[in-house]
């Protein structure tokens, strides 16, 4: 993901996440942090969605729509903050292909887990990619509420 690519990525996130909207300024903080965590997914020069990720604490992930500031200097897991892509990409394979990448920059990075917040029923769907629910405690909970009572933390291995 480039700079350049944020609009087209706004654009996918209000299309595909209209109950989780987030300042401009978070995909703008999260690809100046961590930019290899940042992908784009394309076809013939059209963004056909996007993943962001950042070195995080596992259990301890940020609240809807918060800036990070810094990266942890404690992070133990690379945490996808979002995963988007725009209902004609799907069944096409650019999630799985989304997911090995960020797995494979973990593993790359020294991290042994990934770890994402589920929303919009989607834990059946990252549990075909291997996430399982993490038992976490009121912290976590917490955190959990700003992205609404379907919300779930859930982890996998990296392979």
């Amino acid at each position: 993901m480039a700079r350049s690519d944020l609009p087209a990525v706004l654009a996918v996130a209000e299309i595909v996440h209209p109950l989780y909207p987030e300042s401009p300024a978070v995909a703008i903080e999260r690809l100046a942090l961590y930019p290899a965590g940042c992908l784009v997914a394309e076809r013939g020069g059209g963004l056909l969605g996007y993943a962001v990720s950042h070195p995080g604490v596992l259990g301890r992930p940020p609240a809807l729509d918060v800036l990070l500031g810094t990266l942890p200097g404690e992070a133990d897991c690379l945490y996808l903050h979002d995963i988007a892509l725009l209902p004609e990409a799907h069944g096409k394979g650019h999630g799985k292909a989304l997911v090995a990448r960020l797995a494979a920059l973990a593993r790359k990075e020294g991290f042994a887990r990934l770890a994402l917040t589920a929303v919009n029923n989607s834990a059946g769907y990252w549990a075909r990619h291997g996430f399982q629910p993490y038992a976490g405690d009121a912290a976590l909970a917490a955190k959990l509420a700003s992205y609404g009572e379907d919300a779930l933390y859930l982890v996998r291995p990296v392979d």
